[in-house]
């Protein structure tokens, strides 16, 4: 068995334990305040994990005590820009938030989440400026290559934009990973391992899975009550995530193998919300078939 997961990666590239520190910017999003929509994508709740803004430091701080009991004094850490488009502002607004949240020791990276519609040239170049500090990764919501799915879903982009983006960032000397959703409403396995094999060809240097699921208060949920929308059972889950993994490069890092909401606010697929359990099950599977990340290419 062979997958080139996160924790392997970090502990190899930065010699110790790390963990992700979520922050804000404060930013918004072009889907929720009028340029593309003002209802965000479907499966969005509009909250986000961390969507006040703030003293960065303060925001670091608090971050770091959450995860106190279990990181311990050699601990190292990501600044992470989580919620909504955080390269949706001036670049002179951002950057004495992002320079801020690199200048301590023990924090090794930035990784920033944002759209490929929202990288103009002057946060191009400040993501440059940031890369010859300490490494910097973007995050991409790809979701899926298929148009029509991704009209379902108002992800509000074409692929070409996408494209562009990977290819400028990864001039910009960033690192970029990509999201990819499983159990999109329509399509099927072979849909989504073609998105995982593009993602994989792109020019990505990791990706992310998560599981299609159900929160309270989006409009997902409208179309899960309406029948629309089934979520997909743990063991088809896990049979499409190893599907995909074998179409990826040996070299991509596999950040995350599923994505789960607030338990508060989960509605569907129950099961999701059982972490332990979900990531027992993915791993006793890669062991029972030997899984080989990328596997389908040779």
């Amino acid at each position: 068995m062979y997958i080139h997961t996160l924790n392997e990666y970090l502990y190899r590239r930065f010699g110790r334990k790390i963990y992700k520190l979520s922050l804000s910017s404060g930013c918004t999003c072009p889907n929720r305040d009028g340029t593309l929509g003002s209802r965000g994508c479907i499966f969005c709740d509009g909250a986000g994990a961390f969507a006040e803004s703030g003293n960065i430091s303060v925001q670091l701080s608090a971050a770091k005590k959450r995860v106190a009991a279990k990181a311990g004094a050699q601990a190292g850490y990501i600044a992470y820009f989580q919620s909504f488009t955080n390269t949706y502002a001036p670049a002179e607004q951002l950057r004495p938030l992002f320079l801020e949240a690199i200048a301590p020791e023990d924090i090794v990276a930035l990784s920033v989440a944002t759209r490929p519609d929202c990288l103009p040239p002057d946060i191009l170049e400040l993501l440059s400026e940031l890369c010859r500090i300490k490494p910097v990764w973007v995050e991409l919501g790809l979701q899926t290559i298929r148009p029509d799915t991704a009209e379902w879903m108002r992800r509000g982009y074409d692929l070409p934009v996408f494209q562009r983006a990977v290819q400028q960032l990864k001039g910009s000397g960033a690192e970029v990973i990509v999201h990819q959703i499983l159990g999109l409403p329509g399509e099927y396995p072979e849909d989504m391992t073609a998105t995982a094999r593009y993602i994989g060809q792109c020019g990505a240097d990791g990706i992310k899975f998560h599981l299609l699921h159900v929160l309270r208060g989006t409009d997902l949920e409208v179309e899960w009550r309406a029948g629309r929308v089934v979520p997909m059972e743990l063991d088809a889950y896990i049979a499409v995530l190893e599907e995909c993994i074998r179409q990826l490069p040996r070299e991509m890092v596999i950040h995350r193998m599923t994505g789960d909401g607030a338990k508060r606010d989960l509605l569907a697929p129950l099961w999701s919300g059982d972490k332990k359990r979900v990531l027992n099950a993915i791993h006793a599977a890669f062991l029972r078939d030997d899984l080989e990340q990328g596997s389908a290419l040779i």
